[in-house]
């Protein structure tokens, strides 16, 4: 009787990850990104959007393309647009068209980004950044498709599989009134969250690898290798700019060492800050941390700077509350009173409503001086009347 060979189960399931890997053209060893691949393999054959979010330089990007090229659409286009980049004026005409005429400059019909990637897929990056206005067209092309070029009233259709991604608090942006809840709602139905590189150091040494091949590759350089302990060092750097600063870096590196081989010492002279390294022995040694550590050092840090910021915006509030004291003119403010023992205890809430209510009744409701004088302007004005119930 013939016996088949025993079957080495990790070694194939490593080589199994490896090879999904290379087909969706995304890094890494450790559990966070198998777990990543795992759920873009599930959602790819759907035309569920999905939303991305994690820190800048970490990587959206790269699984947008991956969910884009697994996907049945992968033969249409994908359309990149980066709404933090274009300007708040010309944004729903950059996404959803204009007709000629419809405003200064435009001297032609144009289709926006949603006609372009029509069959395919369109890639939304900082979807925080869109403004209350467009969000509300974005949220109709979302439930059924439709939308109006800017100077239109004819509704047109597109089929387009949207991927959003952010490195904001989507939540917390709903909270400020900067983001719709209904969007966030509809956006967050599949939600892959990408961890800091500083959260995944197993993951570097591939990304290490790639790189610094391609770079040498592309510079015609014959680069060799890199030593285990600069390799520990690199696991061992915090990585404040994730992927991109390790791309950016190895790039350096490469380059101007002439493809030479990379040791501990080349490490160091290109780190910017050698302080998020651990060197307290003669070797660099990687920093271990729990999850559990991790997350609460970032979470102090969130909330130390959230505490700076109320100190900053209370001193501010204060300061305009004493310039609406002196910049009392009219018999009629000398109704407002300032008493700074009992401005003290407000919230900033509170004193910020406060401040709103009184100035628009110095100025008998007109919102445009109103905003001039609290030195905001009137479409943050009309906001805060709306969420206050001043109207």
């Amino acid at each position: 009787m013939h016996l088949s060979p025993p079957v080495n189960v990790q070694t194939a399931t490593a080589k199994a990850g490896s090879d999904q890997q290379q087909e969706l053209g995304i890094l890494g060893a450790s559990v966070a990104m198998r777990e990543i691949i795992d759920i873009v393999e599930q959602v790819a054959p759907t035309d569920i959007t999905v939303l991305i979010t994690g820190e800048s330089g970490v990587g959206k990007e790269v699984v947008a393309k991956a969910i884009h090229q697994a996907s049945a659409r992968s033969k249409k286009a994908l359309i990149t647009v980066n709404c933090g980049a274009i300007p708040e004026g010309i944004i729903e005409s950059e996404l959803f068209g204009h007709e000629k005429g419809s405003f200064t400059g435009a001297s032609e019909q144009r289709k926006g980004y949603f006609e372009l990637a029509d069959g395919g897929t369109i890639f939304l990056d900082e979807i925080g950044e869109l403004p209350l206005a467009a969000q509300v067209k974005f949220l109709r092309i979302l439930e059924n498709g439709e939308f109006l070029r800017v100077g239109s009233s004819l509704a047109r259709r597109v089929n387009v599989r949207v991927i959003a991604a952010t490195n904001k608090d989507l939540e917390m942006e709903v909270r400020h009134g900067r983001f719709r809840q209904d969007l966030f709602f509809r956006l967050r139905s599949v939600n892959i969250v990408i961890p800091p590189l500083r959260q995944r150091p197993d993951d570097i040494p591939s990304f290490v690898r790639k790189f610094a091949d391609e770079i040498a590759a592309k510079n015609g350089i014959r680069f060799e290798g890199i030593t285990d302990d600069a390799m520990q060092l690199l696991k061992s750097y915090s990585w404040p700019g994730n992927v991109r600063e390790l791309r950016n870096i190895l790039e350096s590196m490469v380059i101007l060492d002439g493809g030479k081989r990379i040791d501990a010492a080349g490490v160091k002279r290109y780190l910017k800050d050698n302080r998020h390294v651990s060197e307290d022995r003669n070797l660099p040694v990687p920093v271990t941390k729990s999850v559990e550590q991790a997350e609460r050092e970032l979470v102090l840090r969130a909330l130390l700077d959230i505490k700076g910021n109320i100190v900053e915006l209370k001193d501010l509030l204060l300061h305009q509350m004493q310039m609406l004291e002196a910049s009392r003119r009219q018999p009629a403010e000398a109704t407002f009173r300032h008493n700074p023992s009992e401005e003290s205890n407000l919230s900033i809430e509170e004193m910020e409503r406060k401040m709103i209510a009184e100035a628009l009744e110095r100025h008998k409701g007109n919102r445009r001086v109103a905003a001039r004088v609290l030195n905001i302007s009137e479409r943050t004005l009309y906001r805060k009347i709306k969420e206050y119930g001043l109207g």
